[in-house]
Formats: C-alpha cells, structure tokens, sequence
C-alpha cells in the first residue's frame, strides 16, 4: 500500500541566472517543476511511501523528469509513457522587487495534457490511502478533467481519502471556467485547500480568512477546508473549531513550490497525527521550501522538527 498517490504534469524548468530578464540572459538553469510531482517527492524525503502518475515523452526531457523524481524516493512506475508529443516547459525570471518572480508557460499541447482515464493503471490508485490532486491537471484539458473526475471517483469508491489543492492557474483557465469545473470535483472530499485569493475569485466567497476556511468547508461539503493567508498563516476549518498557525519567517531566495511543500505538511499530519498538527508542519515546509532555488526543497524530517523545536513548538510524533 502507497501512503499517498498524486497526478498531475511535471515539466522542465528552465531559470534565468537571479536579476537577468530571459530575454538577455545567456544561459539557463535546467530544474523539474510540477505541482503534484512536488508533493510526491517532499512526502518521499518525509520517509512517506508515495507514487506519482503522470503521462511523458520518451525522450531524453521525460526520463530526465522521471529520473528527477525517481532520485527523491516517489514511486514512478504508473507514469505513462508516449512516443510522441513534447514535455512542458516553463521559463522563470527571479529579480528583485518591484519586478519579484515572473512565470512563463510553453506547455500546450504536452503529453500530459492528452492524458486519458484509459491511461492509467486504477489499480494503483486504489492501493493508496490518500490521493492529492490539483486544479492544474483538470485545467490542462478536457480529457484531462475526465482523468481526474475518474481518479475522485476510483478514490471514493474504494475509500481513498482525496486531499484537493485548488491552486488556480489564471494562464490556464478562467475563474468561472474552473469554478464550472472543480465544484462537482471538490464536493464531500476529505480536505481541500485554498488560497484567500482563489477562495474569493473562484467560489465567489468573502470573509476573513477564518471565515473563508468555514465557508469553503461548507461550500463544497468538504470534511475539512484549509485558507492560506500568506503573511498572515493559515486556517484550518476542522468540524466546528478553526485553527490557526502563523507564517514562519524566512529569507526567500525562490518562492516557487512553497503551496505544495504546505500541502505535504498537512498530509504529513493526516497520515500521523491530526491536520491541526499539519498546520505547524505545513507553515515550516513552507517557509523551508523558499530558502532552496528550485521547485523542490532538499528537506527532511530532521528539518521541520528543528524548527518547530525552535520556534518553541513541541513537534507530534
């Protein structure tokens, strides 16, 4: 049994060197980046049994994905590979303000977005505890939303907890579009999870940020709502209580991947403890996730619990 399995696109990563815009930098930094394959791979370093699914090229680009992830610990065997198509890539700039991160996609027509449920191997999903999916993959196609529709599906037939990060893309998709889309989805899953932002843009939801997390619970009949408030922590909304955790600080040397190294701190929590717990460990993996370039962290266990020892957090173990 897989502790938790994910899905979604992972693609090439290509950075220009920190302060030069892409258009006059001469070289770039090749990383692999993908939302779900993130929180895949910090469960991996967490000591979690975790597998990723995904559809790739076969091509020096896909097996440099897949051996990327593979290195971590992620169980990679359900990835779906294709003999043709392109991996997605995309081009980072990372200068200070007021200029801060600028993204730039190149992914249409990649091998994941063709993904279909005849894909996938439901099987491996069903020997999981938990899934973790993201509003990116169903964004990417229709027959990518139907992969997904069925991955909930196979999940709750069988009962696989879902974990569901909204994390809605504007570059991919617009908010009525993905409100259409991710409501039938999110309806009675375990948890979901949502920025403040995407709460109020997407579900149409205003409130404080504890409000938004009960609001959000009760929306889409979730058991538990989390609220990301960046500065500001976050919000559990857990049965009648909401919890809340304060931001760690930190310096931010690259602040892309730092929702998923959240999300795997609150999974970390549902496979051991409680999630009020994985709040705590999702503000450190967070704040951790920002202090390293690049969309995965290199941390540990060790690493969080330091923290929370420091912070004067007595860790759950």
């Amino acid at each position: 049994m897989l502790d938790v399995v994910t899905l979604g696109e992972a693609m090439i990563r290509l950075a220009a060197p920190y302060g030069e815009a892409l258009e006059s930098a001469r070289r770039l930094e090749v990383r692999v980046a993908g939302a779900e394959a993130n929180v895949a791979v910090i469960l991996a370093r967490l000591g979690f049994r975790s597998g990723w699914i995904s559809k790739l090229v076969d091509n020096p680009l896909g097996r440099r994905i897949v051996g990327e992830v593979r290195r971590h610990g992620v169980d990679v065997s359900a990835v779906v590979w294709s003999s043709q198509g392109r991996t997605g890539l995309y081009f980072i700039e990372h200068v200070p303000l007021p200029r801060g991160v600028a993204v730039h996609y190149d992914r249409t027509g990649s091998a994941c977005s063709t993904m279909t449920p005849e894909d996938v191997d439901w099987v491996y999903v069903r020997s999981a505890r938990w899934v973790h999916v993201t509003g990116i993959t169903p964004a990417l196609s229709a027959s990518c939303a139907r992969t997904t529709a069925r991955l909930l599906d196979e999940a709750r037939a069988c009962g696989v907890k879902i974990s569901f990060d909204v994390n809605y893309r504007r570059k991919l998709w617009t908010a009525q579009q993905a409100r259409a889309v991710l409501e039938p989805l999110l309806d009675g899953v375990e948890l979901v999870i949502a920025t403040q932002e995407d709460a109020h843009e997407v579900f149409g939801l205003a409130g404080t940020p504890p409000d938004l997390a009960a609001r959000l619970r009760d929306h889409v009949h979730a058991a538990s709502a989390v609220i990301t408030a960046g500065a500001g922590g976050a919000y559990l909304a857990d049965g009648q209580t909401v919890h809340h955790e304060p931001a760690v600080p930190g310096t931010e040397v690259d602040p892309i991947g730092r929702g998923d190294a959240f999300a795997a701190g609150l999974l970390w929590a549902a496979l051991e403890a409680d999630l009020a717990v994985g709040l705590r460990y999702g503000v450190v993996l967070a704040s951790l996730a920002q202090a390293y370039r690049g969309d995965i962290p290199w941390v540990t266990r060790q690493d969080v619990l330091r923290t929370l020892a420091g912070r004067g957090t007595k860790p759950a173990r």
